[in-house]
Order: C-alpha cells, then sequence, then structure tokens
C-alpha cells in the first residue's frame, strides 16, 4: 500500500492543471491553410526592431506581475499598438514581417494563458501567412500549434503540421541564402517536435527516426532537448534521457522569452513551460529509478516554480490540487446504478479535459481504496471510470500504474501539453 501510495504522490504531483479548453474544439481544417513552400530567404527570428521587443517584454512583464484581467488588457493593448505600428511601416514600403510575427507570437503566448486558445491559433495562423517572415518564426508558430493540438487531443493535427514543418525545413536546407549555424537549429526543432507528435499517436518506431545524437548538441533548443529525452525516457533509456533532462533544463535556464533566438517561442512551448515540464520530468525519472528522496525534491522544485511564475491561484500554480483543477466530474454526482458506475458515467468520461491525466490520477488512487475493505466498492467504481476515460495509445491504465522493478514501460507526464507519453 505505502508503494501505491508513493505512486500516486508522484503522479498527482506532477499533473499539471490547465485552464479548461474543452475538447470540442475543432480547428483541424483552419490549422492547414498554408503551404509549406521554400520561400523564406532568411532564418534570424529576431528581424524585430529595438522598440518592438522592448515594447512585447513591457507587455509580458505586465501580465505576468499583476496576473488580473486588466493587466492582461493593458498588455494586450501594447501589443496591438505596436502590431498596428508595424503595419503601417509595411504598407510604407519597410520590411516589417519580423516585427509583426514577433507581436504575434507574443500575442499568442498571452491569449493561450488566459484560456483562449481560438484565439491563440489565429495569431499562429497568421505568422503562417506572411510570405516575406523569416524561416525561424515559421516554425516556431508550427511548433506553438502542434504543442496546442496535442494538448486539447487533436493528435492527427499535429501529426499533420509537423509533417509540413519538416517538409518546410528541409526544403531550405540546400538554399544558399539560409545560414547553416540556424537552419541546423530550426533542422532539429522540427524533428524533435515531429516526434513528439509521432510518440503521442503511438507510432513509437516511427517516432526513433526523428532522433539521433546530432540533436544532442550545443545547437539544439531546450524544447527539442527535452522532447528526445522524454522519448528516450518513455521507451526505456533512462541514464540518456537524465543527461538530456539536465541539459534541457540547463539550456532553458538561459532563454529569455522572445528576445533571444533560443527563446523564441510561443503557447505551451515558452521557456518557462518547458523548464517546468523538464524539471517534472525529471522528477519522474528518478522515481522510476528508485531515487525516491531525489524524486521529491525535484517535484518540489518545481511545484516551488510553478506557483513562483503562474501565482498560488493560476492553475498552472495550483498542482496538489490537480483532480480538483483538472475538472474532473464527481463521482458522488454522476449516475449510479448498484454503486456501480452506469453507461451514462462511461459516455460522460469521453468528455472530460486532459482525460489522460484524470484517469491517471484517479486510477492511482483507486488502486489505494481497493486495499480498504470499507471504501473497496468506491474504488472499484473509480477504477472502472479511470480505464474508460483512458485513450494513450502506447500504454495500458494498468501498465502506467505499475511501476515496479518488473515493469518494463514507464510512462512521462508532459506537464507542457498535459499529456501521458
Amino acid at each position: 500500500m505505502l508503494r501505491v501510495a508513493h505512486k500516486v504522490g508522484v503522479f498527482g504531483t506532477v499533473i499539471a492543471g490547465k485552464i479548461p479548453l474543452g475538447l470540442g474544439l475543432k480547428f483541424e481544417k483552419s490549422l492547414l491553410p498554408f503551404s509549406p513552400v521554400a520561400r523564406l530567404h532568411h532564418t534570424n527570428g529576431l528581424d524585430a526592431d529595438p522598440v518592438a521587443i522592448q515594447m512585447i517584454k513591457y507587455a509580458l512583464g505586465l501580465a505576468r506581475s499583476q496576473k488580473s484581467d486588466d493587466s492582461y488588457a493593458q498588455s494586450f493593448l501594447v501589443l496591438e499598438q505596436c502590431l498596428s505600428s508595424a503595419k503601417v511601416r509595411e504598407e510604407a514600403g519597410e520590411n516589417s514581417e519580423g516585427t509583426q510575427g514577433t507581436v504575434l507570437l507574443a500575442m499568442s503566448t498571452l491569449l493561450y494563458e488566459r484560456g483562449d486558445i481560438n484565439e491563440a491559433v489565429e495569431k499562429l495562423q497568421g505568422i503562417l501567412g506572411l510570405s516575406k517572415s523569416s524561416l525561424s518564426l515559421q516554425v516556431v508558430a508550427m511548433e506553438a500549434l502542434i504543442g496546442l493540438s496535442l494538448e486539447i487531443g487533436q493528435d492527427v493535427t499535429s501529426l499533420l503540421v509537423a509533417e509540413r514543418c519538416t517538409e518546410l525545413v528541409k526544403t531550405s536546407l540546400g538554399d544558399g541564402g539560409v545560414d547553416n549555424s540556424e537552419i541546423d537549429i530550426l533542422h532539429h526543432q522540427a524533428k524533435s517536435i515531429r516526434g513528439l507528435a509521432e510518440l503521442v499517436n503511438g507510432n513509437t518506431e516511427k517516432g526513433q527516426m526523428f532522433y539521433d545524437n546530432s540533436l544532442e548538441d550545443t545547437s539544439s533548443t531546450g524544447n527539442a532537448l527535452l522532447n528526445q529525452a522524454e522519448f528516450l525516457h518513455a521507451t526505456g533509456n533512462l541514464a540518456s534521457a537524465k543527461d538530456l533532462y539536465v541539459k534541457s533544463i540547463q539550456r532553458m535556464q538561459k532563454s529569455e522569452e522572445i528576445v533571444d533566438h533560443s527563446g523564441l517561442s510561443a503557447c505551451n512551448m515558452i521557456p518557462i513551460e518547458g523548464l517546468l515540464g523538464a524539471t517534472c520530468a525529471l522528477g519522474q525519472l528518478e522515481a522510476h529509478s528508485g531515487n525516491f528522496q531525489d524524486a521529491e525534491e525535484t517535484l518540489t522544485k518545481a511545484l516551488t516554480e510553478a506557483e513562483k511564475h503562474f501565482g498560488s491561484h493560476h492553475p498552472k500554480g495550483l498542482y496538489r490540487k490537480a483532480i480538483e483543477l483538472l475538472k474532473a466530474p464527481s463521482l458522488e454526482t454522476e449516475a449510479k446504478r448498484n454503486h456501480y458506475i452506469t453507461l451514462i458515467d462511461i459516455d460522460e468520461a469521453s468528455k472530460v479535459d486532459r482525460r489522460d491525466m484524470v484517469a491517471l490520477a484517479r486510477g492511482g488512487y483507486a488502486e489505494i481504496l481497493t486495499v480498504q475493505q470499507n471504501r473497496k466498492e468506491e474504488g472499484q467504481r473509480m477504477k472502472s471510470w479511470a480505464e474508460h476515460a483512458w485513450t494513450n495509445r502506447r500504454l495500458s491504465l494498468a501498465e502506467v500504474l505499475d511501476i515496479s522493478e518488473n515493469s518494463t514501460k514507464v510512462a512521462v507526464v508532459d506537464t507542457r501539453i498535459s499529456r501521458v507519453l
């Protein structure tokens, strides 16, 4: 029982409560209005003018320091003014699409943080519609779109966007106007996010094709390293995964959002999201390796950083209330028949946001209840609900909960996308 209790403690801690997004969102078609044509002549994503960069930094800082509706509204107004000014310069004959794209990245991130995923998607699509923007901006926008689609369960969409992202970068590899060092970074970035999408879709062998030793060098972004570390972790190579988690954390600690190339990102792929994700994943790895004290220390550090950045009242700052924040319907309010789950409950299970995460938390708790004679029936009901809600293609819920010396498979919770890998 103590072993089970520890498992629930670890997984319950790393589950990231997100602002409800709704599984009913459908944007597969709208995500793909672009054609991956190599029409870009440079890779530098930091071609926004210095004044715009300062305005973006101010807007992001204002919104996150106060974390209120008014501060977000004021911040968005600053960004809209910055975008409008860039468009005026474009109309006057100046190429300001780099500035426009960078502003749109910041806008999409603020919208995502406020829970407006549809508007965030529209801003990212706006970047893909810019004909003279950098390859960096295009790749970053697609990386964010992949992250958003994975978060809300649009897994097929994530693959379609990932395929187009790798095609776009591949067609630019032979472009004489592209800097080789920067194209290498983008190539790694595109392959890495493609590998993550393949893993979530259950295509482990195909996902392996997008990871190699070249991704481990100094040119890879923090997220690229994290994606590969999670793949290695999920497929059982714990030693190599740990090394990459550490490198990913170090890389993202040095990244400044928007301001430098390594921090060019949006939505659930920004440096703080990646840093928290890598720290939580490292904590899980320590638990899988039997280093429970190190696991507790690492996960506690992640909790502290999450609360510091997001605030104690933001869903991502309240990891300890995972089930409540994940909006799992109360078992006491679900329809019951003879104290067991009914077909109505099963149908409701398929509509829960981040259902794998909820199922994982409930499945672990159910194991504790079922060994208590006076709560055994409650545990059975919770177990049935969790099993019907579980959608992971690679592992069954029972395999995930079986963290033992004899277990040959491990699951990794990616807090960036609120998914079990």
